[in-house]
């Protein structure tokens, strides 16, 4: 294989034992859930031996997966695919499921066959999982399968996340048993035995440990959705406009909710899955985001050569009384929408299964299944057929993915819209979780009900199909039903709440942050002609104010020839702050001015943004800064003003990120130093305060607040030239902005730079006495 994963071992033999976890499954995982590469398959229906209204046969309730301590993982987006594996990476230009398909046959065993296969119970039975790949498949995954207009906003995770454990956990909920899976690679340098009693002795080590869960919180102000109310009512419209039109006969469309999120994310996790049981809960810790999902719905199953899909169609809220959950049970059967809806998306179901399935093997053997949830009823359907000979896992998920219940029919021309009247990407929402075996098994998920959580944030969707009858109020209030569980397990807020979007202030009003625009012909968007200040707000008082607006004054006179808008800032950053609900923290405040368009009499644009602030170093868990020299000296007169032309400074920090440092050092033409991409620089050393020389610097605002409170102090102030070298020779290197106050620098160019004790908080004191 020209791909590189002939460079792969293969499975050389398969360990099974039974093993007895005492204490629950999911308190099993805990101990494993802030490991990166853990993959938890959860089922948190009931377990009955017959059918009933929740799922509980053991089609979709019999077995607990946890996959650990991953041997390999493969990730990527679009045709750009990263293989790890032994403290090696490969990127591969491919295909993702060419590759994926590649990765399986190399690594395909039969569990049953020739394999030696070491078992200390001989009541081990036939699992549905020995080995394989866990992960998740984004939504996003359909760019791959079909040409598509691509117009969302992207989240920038992986369309494709995967690993191979090198430990297996697999509970039988029907028999009462688990068993232990650890399979020996090809390539291990250890004696098999010495292999396995050293992965068992690591595996029960971690699980003897004591596991106390963690907290979790939301930002305070609630959820920001990626729609108002308005629009989200529009774009039903929109797709019923389609309807009409017969472009389609159905399409899904979501809205996502976000919040800010601090804490355990596998404690939320606990809490969704005691609160409210469903068939397939997961927990995947991706390394820089984790997955919580509480789907109830499963997309497609394969074992052997059978094949299993169960779509979900029609949702109606519970009642508050038995009577009227009664009621609303029946209505919902006795549909004639939501009839249509989930026989329109069978249909489609068969006919993606049928590419792939024996002629004549498709069938329907269950239609319009009332399933039960804490806060919803859902109609289900089930369909099976038999795999065509030759083809394989992948080539039924390409046939398949993603699942009709959650795009629409037709599935292609539905997705075109979806990409239309949806701002963002879904990534994991309406993909699939779940895995596929290297022995030609596989079990994944519909991602409905489900959470990311990234660089502090957490976000989900909800949504529902639209079709010709469609209520547009209805449909906005089924997704508040849908997102009722996690959203009240969050903040406690109700359906009947709004929603928090950030304020801003744009010409002379209050707007929401997503709805503040400035003209695509305005010079301030086209060529950076305009101004900004970043303020510090402490509980409400700008630091500061003042200067800031001096110097932002200063430089549009300077740079414009014309007299600065006159507004008060104050009451501006006063009611931006009550706005956004930031009265009693450390919040970041952005005044704009720029010129504008110079129509109907509007010559200039005006904004200010608010945000919660959080320290750099908090955030970075450093106690100083890193220095990095940009390659690029600096030769412009607008180095004077805090302009929006501001690419140059935008383009050093990102150097700085990818040369593992925190600022980049910005130089004059001279090769001596100037400032950093953010901040200004300057020295103590003793009772002396050296500041950099240079032709062309921003005046800095906490820069001119250290000078003067040192002055008084007695210290001498110089300002000299300095090369990167001598610069690095000092001690004592601080760098200040408005933000941050004075912050350590650590090293530079990754030369170690000593300090002094109680100098860095000295200036700091400083700051903030003045």
């Amino acid at each position: 294989m020209n791909t590189g994963i002939g460079q792969l071992p293969r499975i050389d033999s398969l360990f099974i034992e039974e093993v007895d976890l005492g204490m629950a499954f999911e308190l099993a995982a805990a101990r494993f859930a802030q490991d990166p590469g853990t993959v938890l398959l959860l089922s948190g229906a009931k377990m009955v031996s017959d059918r009933d209204q929740d799922c509980g046969d053991s089609g979709c309730a019999r077995y607990n997966i946890l996959a650990l301590h991953p041997w390999l993982e493969l990730k990527g987006c679009g045709k750009t695919l990263s293989l790890e594996f032994e403290n090696r990476s490969l990127v591969l230009s491919q295909d993702p499921f060419t590759v994926l398909g590649q990765l399986l046959d190399h690594l395909r065993f039969d569990p049953s066959g020739p394999l030696e296969s070491i078992k200390t119970d001989d009541q081990v039975g036939d699992l549905p999982v020995y080995a394989g790949l866990f992960g998740y498949f984004s939504y996003d995954l359909k760019d791959r399968i079909e040409t598509l207009p691509r117009t969302c906003l992207s989240t920038h995770l992986p369309e494709i996340c995967l690993y191979a454990p090198s430990v297996l956990l697999v509970q039988d909920r029907l028999v009462g048993k688990t068993f232990l899976c650890i399979p020996v690679l090809s390539n291990c340098h250890l004696e098999k035995n010495e292999y396995i009693s050293a992965r068992k002795e690591v595996f029960f080590n971690q699980l003897d440990q004591i596991y106390e869960s963690g907290l979790f919180s939301m930002d305070d102000r609630g959820f920001k959705s990626s729609f108002t109310k308005p629009e989200y009512i529009r774009s039903v419209e929109k797709i019923i406009q389609y309807l009409n039109a017969g472009d389609i006969y159905q399409a899904n469309l979501s809205q996502r909710f976000e919040t800010g999120f601090t804490g355990d994310a596998y404690a939320l996790f606990l809490k969704l899955f005691y609160r409210n049981p469903a068939s397939f809960f997961s927990y995947i810790h991706s390394g820089d985001h984790k997955i919580v999902s509480t789907s109830p719905e499963r997309f497609i199953k394969l074992d052997g050569s059978r094949v299993e899909t169960r779509p979900i169609k029609g949702t109606i809220a519970r009642g508050g009384t038995p009577d009227q959950d009664r009621d609303n049970g029946w209505h919902l059967i006795h549909s004639t929408k939501d009839d249509a809806e989930l026989t329109m998306i069978v249909d489609l179901m068969r006919n993606d299964l049928s590419r792939v399935t024996q002629s004549g093997s498709v069938v329907v053997s269950e239609h319009k299944r009332l399933e039960t949830y804490e806060n919803v009823f859902h109609l289900v359907s089930i369909v099976k057929g038999e795999l065509e000979k030759g083809k394989t896992a992948v080539d039924l998920l390409r046939a398949t993915f993603p699942g009709g219940s959650i795009t629409g029919c037709p599935k292609i021309r539905s997705m075109e819209i979806i990409d239309e009247l949806e701002p963002v990407k879904r990534h994991i929402y309406t993909g699939s979780i779940g895995y596929l075996s290297f022995h030609g098994t596989m079990d994944l998920s519909i991602a409905i009900r489900t959470a990311t959580i990234v660089d502090k944030t957490l976000f989900f969707s909800v949504g529902g199909g639209i079709v010709y009858d469609s209520d547009p109020e209805k449909e906005f209030q089924e997704t508040l039903d849908k997102g009722q569980t996690l959203m009240e397990i969050l903040s406690n807020v109700s359906s009947g709440k709004e929603f928090f979007h950030s304020r801003a202030w744009v010409d002379g009003k209050m707007v929401d942050q997503d709805q503040a625009m400035v003209s695509a012909q305005s010079p301030g968007f086209q060529y950076g002609a305009g101004l900004f200040e970043t303020i510090r707000v402490e509980k409400g008082k700008p630091i500061r104010l003042e200067a800031h607006l001096q110097r932002m004054n200063s430089a549009w006179t300077s740079l414009f020839n014309g007299t600065p808008p006159d507004i008060t800032w104050e009451h501006v950053i006063d009611l931006l702050i009550q706005e956004n609900g930031l009265g009693n923290r450390t919040s970041a405040v952005k005044i704009v001015v720029s010129r504008d368009e110079q129509i109907n009499g509007k010559q200039v644009f005006l904004a200010a943004f608010a945000r919660p602030y959080t320290h750099r170093l908090d955030l970075l868990g450093k106690k100083g800064l890193d220095l990095v020299t940009f390659v690029h000296p600096r030769s412009t007169p607008l180095a004077d003003h805090k302009t929006l032309n501001y690419l140059y400074y935008e383009r050093a920090g990102e150097y700085a990120r990818t040369h593992k440092a925190d600022e980049a050092l910005i130089l004059n033409p001279d090769l001596t130093v100037s400032e950093t991409n953010t901040c200004n620089l300057f020295v103590i050393d003793q009772k002396e305060l050296i500041l950099l020389s240079s032709a062309h610097v921003l005046p800095g605002v906490t820069l001119n607040t250290v000078i003067d409170g040192l002055s008084l102090l007695n210290f001498t102030v110089l300002v000299k030239k300095l090369t990167i070298e001598q610069l690095a020779s000092y001690s004592n290197i601080l760098v200040v902005n408005a933000l941050m106050g004075a912050v350590r620098i650590l090293h530079i160019d990754g030369k170690k730079i000593d300090h002094d004790r109680g100098v860095c908080e000295k200036i700091n004191q400083i700051l903030t006495d003045r």
